[in-house]
């Protein structure tokens, strides 16, 4: 594995909601983000009874977007390590993902890229609330 550490780090109000603070360090490969869809206003069930006992989430990550127009898909990207460099991954999204103002995927194509130290990572179009930097960090 990496002689380094992978994070993400929040620069918007509802990136640091999601991660719950300002930074969340990727501990496994690949980490996958999507939209929260299981605590929308649908049917009486609570979210984890419509979710059978044995299955895995399908995200790392969950971002809750609200109102009617989403930028996020529930399986949006997902960050891996592969010989020897961190990528992020179009999982198909209907928007893409932006990485320093570069378009991967959309419309539900897929796509991936190598990912640098300090990508910005906005998570939709370039309207979305959610909006991380990716940090490398040396390990000692």
């Amino acid at each position: 594995m990496a002689d380094s550490s992978a994070y993400l780090k929040a620069l918007t109000p509802e990136a640091r909601n999601s991660l719950g603070g300002a930074y969340l360090q990727i501990t496994t490969f690949p980490f996958r983000a999507g939209r929260e869809s299981r605590l929308m206003n649908r049917a009486a069930a609570p979210p984890d009874a419509r979710r059978r006992p044995e299955s895995s989430p399908n995200n790392d990550l969950y971002l809750l977007e609200v109102g009617n127009v989403f930028n996020v898909s529930r399986e949006h990207f997902l960050i891996d390590y592969r010989d020897g460099a961190y990528v992020i991954v179009d999982r198909g999204s209907s928007c893409g993902t932006l990485v320093e103002g570069d378009l991967v995927g959309e419309k539900r194509a897929g796509g991936w890229r190598r990912l640098e130290n300090n990508d910005v990572i906005i998570v939709g179009t370039s309207e979305s609330k959610f909006v991380f930097k990716f940090v490398i960090m040396q390990n000692s």
